[in-house]
Parts: structure tokens; C-alpha cells; sequence
């Protein structure tokens, strides 16, 4: 019989992959060598000939560890023996900025994103499960961010190069990966970095969640996880309401741009809110933080002739009925 582990990944891959069947697309999938990326590369590797697509591996050595060299190499042996004769390696220069663990994804992505391009990939395949989501929402909540940042990880989304970013194990547990490999004989990496507490997202895995299960009663991770999920769809529906909105209550003024106060004010705060903080994002690239974003709402809701905001990159004011956004 077909461990259920091991059926339970195959079949979130198969999911997941189904949209390019029969394209004889080409798939990357991104490989650490950990269990769950090494279980996701062998239910790959079991699924993608089936649907006639080709599959490349991607393992990304940051340097940050001695011997990082051949745990990348093992990582491409592992992909080999599980039937993905196109294992890859980079190497990658990881900066400071932002913080080790932002600025490793950060190169991490860049890398996986040339490796895609250079392999002529139509989508990448990434390894977090549901235990990643439930950390990432729970972090968020910590930070105290915005709905968009507790939708988590999207399970699909496309990149400017038209490529897929896929995440077919969100609804899989961290165990199930882990006994996949176990039932399918694959001898898994042990990140270091994992056991290390001066990282958040590990001490959100290691203490905060297993404190939340024992006080709360189990279930917390899925219920998490259901959160990001039901967020996502409310983000969805909201942004396509902001387009439709957007083209009617937007006009281009000198050095930047104009929104009617008059229709901000008709609006609900939530569709107010999104409206600013979008325009904020597409026309000068920043994102307000939720302080910022009040006080531009404030020329609308509580307008008394207040002066100019100045923000890090435009400036916000009033002008008769518009609000206008103007670059520094």
C-alpha cells in the first residue's frame, strides 16, 4: 500500500501542476535538500512525466555555512536519484540588509528567478507547508500588519516575466513531508538555522505555537493557516473593486497624481484606506505603513485646511476637491 504521506504529497503536487498539463512545459522546482523541499522534488519527479512536463532542480548555496558547498551537492545528488536528471546549483552573495534571514530570501528568489529564466521554466515550484503559513501569519500578527501581509503565501502567483510561482504543499504538514521521506527512504538535511532561537520565525515554530496548541487545544497551525486563506479571497475581491474604482476617482496631476476627495469620502474606510495605500504603491513605489495612511485619509475625513504630509518619497495635500500625491 501507498504510504498516506507519500499519497498526500503526490496528490497536492499533481494539483498543483494540473494547469500545465499537456503544455510540455519545463518546471523548476527549488531544492535545500531539507525534507520538505526533498519531498516535494521526488512527488515532482513522480508526477511531471505523467502530464508530459519537464523538471529541472534548483539548489541555491548561500555561503552562510561552512561546508554549504556540499550540502548543496547533496542536494543535487538527492534530486538525481529520485529521477531529475537536470539538478542545478548557484551560488549566491547574501548582503545585510534587512536582516540575514530577509536578505538570504531576498538572493535566494533573485537566484531562483535566473535559474527559471535561464531554463526556460514556466513555473517554480516551492516547498512551504502548512506550518510555514500558520509562522508566516502568526509574524505578521506580531508585527501587527495589514490584511494583505496575514494573507500569507499565495498557493500561485505570476511574476512580471509571466512565470508561476507554485506552492503546492500549503495544505500539507511539516510531519507529512517528513515522513514522506521516511517512507520513501530519502535522507533529508537538517538546517542548522533551524534550531537557532535568534531567528523569529524559529522561535514562532519553537516556542509560540507549541505554547498556543497546549493553552488553546490543537489546531492552532491549520486554523492560522484557514485565516491567511479566507484573507486572500477578501483581498481579492477587494482589489478587483479598487481597480474598477481607481480608473473613475484617479487623474495624473504635475510631478504625480490626483485622487477625488469626494469619492474617497463615499467610500468605507476599508475600500478608502486600500485606495491610498494602492496609489501610494503603483505611482512612487512605497508602501504606507497603516499611520501614514490615516493621516492622507485625514484630508478627506477630517478635513480643517491642514497643511502639506510629508512622507519619505511624496508629499500629500489638498487642492480644492482632489488630494494630490506629488513627488519630493
Amino acid at each position: 500500500m501507498l504510504d498516506p504521506a507519500v499519497a498526500a504529497v503526490r496528490l497536492a503536487v499533481r494539483q498543483s501542476l494540473a494547469p500545465l498539463e499537456g503544455s510540455g512545459a519545463t518546471v523548476l522546482v527549488a531544492l535545500s535538500g531539507g525534507p520538505d523541499s526533498l519531498a516535494l522534488a521526488a512527488a515532482a519527479a513522480h508526477e511531471a512525466p505523467k502530464i508530459g512536463l519537464t523538471l529541472v532542480s534548483a539548489t541555491i548555496d548561500h555561503g552562510l555555512q561552512e561546508g554549504s558547498d556540499e550540502v548543496a551537492a547533496r542536494a543535487a545528488e538527492a534530486a538525481r536519484q529520485v529521477g531529475i536528471a537536470d539538478a542545478r546549483i548557484a551560488r549566491v552573495d547574501v548582503g545585510a540588509e534587512g536582516g540575514p534571514e530577509a536578505a538570504a530570501r531576498e538572493a535566494r528568489y533573485a537566484a531562483l528567478g535566473r535559474l527559471a529564466a535561464d531554463a526556460g521554466a514556466e513555473a517554480v515550484l516551492l516547498g512551504h507547508t502548512l506550518d510555514d503559513q500558520a509562522e508566516t501569519v502568526l509574524l505578521a500578527l506580531a508585527r501587527g500588519a495589514g490584511a494583505r501581509s496575514l494573507q500569507g503565501m499565495a498557493p500561485r502567483r505570476v511574476d512580471e516575466r509571466g512565470t508561476a510561482w507554485l506552492r503546492p504543499l500549503l495544505g500539507i504538514r511539516r510531519a507529512q513531508t517528513r515522513a514522506f521521506c521516511a517512507a520513501s527512504g530519502l535522507e533529508a538535511w537538517t538546517d542548522p538555522h533551524n534550531a537557532q532561537t535568534r531567528f523569529a520565525r524559529v522561535r514562532a515554530r519553537e516556542r509560540v505555537l507549541p505554547v498556543l496548541e497546549a493553552e488553546l487545544g490543537p489546531g492552532i497551525a491549520e486554523a492560522l493557516a484557514r485565516t491567511a486563506e479566507q484573507l486572500r479571497e477578501d483581498n481579492e475581491a477587494f482589489a478587483e473593486i479598487i481597480d474598477e474604482t481607481i480608473e473613475d476617482i484617479v487623474e495624473h496631476a504635475e510631478a504625480g497624481i490626483a485622487i477625488s476627495a469626494a469619492a474617497l469620502a463615499a467610500n468605507p474606510a476599508a475600500i478608502r484606506n486600500r485606495i491610498i495605500r494602492y496609489v501610494a504603491q503603483s505611482e512612487f513605489g512605497v508602501s504606507l505603513t497603516r499611520t501614514q495612511t490615516l493621516e492622507i485619509a485625514r484630508l478627506v475625513t477630517d478635513w480643517r485646511g491642514q497643511g502639506p504630509i510629508d512622507l519619505p518619497v511624496f508629499i500629500a495635500e489638498r487642492r480644492g476637491g482632489m488630494i494630490v500625491l506629488t513627488a519630493r
